[in-house]
């Protein structure tokens, strides 16, 4: 057992962040998305200082955060892996404020201006002041003990 397995027993939402920087997208599955504050509407994700995006990240100046259905595995598998080419390709977007994608079909997006870069042991945590943002019906993808899931409602 490890840390990783330990963590994994906390249950997250599935979201795809993606950005537009020197005329390229990058987009990547991340479950470490949270909120940070309603005013200003700020939120919070975090990417590993290794991770071959994460310098296109931090240097973006943005990003979309795309919240994932519960129809949606395939999509959070695809930006989990392979290169940003392969990620992008036969996706179809719309593109935000500052170019950054917002993918197809998403429960809810967030279009966020980076406010502040944390530096935090492996990771750096990109805080976004919220820009723009839309939702609409659906359940969210869960993950939980490296599995993919719905969460459905307990009984009264």
């Amino acid at each position: 057992m490890n840390i990783k397995d330990a963590m994994s027993c906390f249950t997250t939402g599935v979201t795809v962040v993606t950005a537009h920087t020197q005329g390229q997208d990058c987009g990547m599955t991340c479950n470490s998305f949270n909120t940070v504050s309603l005013d200003p509407a700020m939120v919070l994700w975090s990417v590993r200082k290794s991770s071959l995006s994460h310098e296109a990240f931090v240097k973006a100046g943005g990003y979309m955060v795309n919240v994932l259905g519960a129809q949606q595995k395939d999509l959070a598998l695809k930006f989990a892996q392979g290169t940003q080419k392969e990620r992008f390709a036969d996706q179809s977007v719309v593109r935000g404020i500052h170019q950054h994608p917002r993918l197809d079909d998403v429960i809810a997006w967030f279009d966020c201006r980076i406010a502040q870069v944390v530096s935090a042991g492996d990771h750096d945590i990109l805080i976004g002041e919220v820009l723009d943002f839309g939702v609409q019906a659906g359940h969210g993808l869960a993950y939980a003990q490296r599995s993919f899931g719905v969460l459905t409602a307990l009984d009264e």
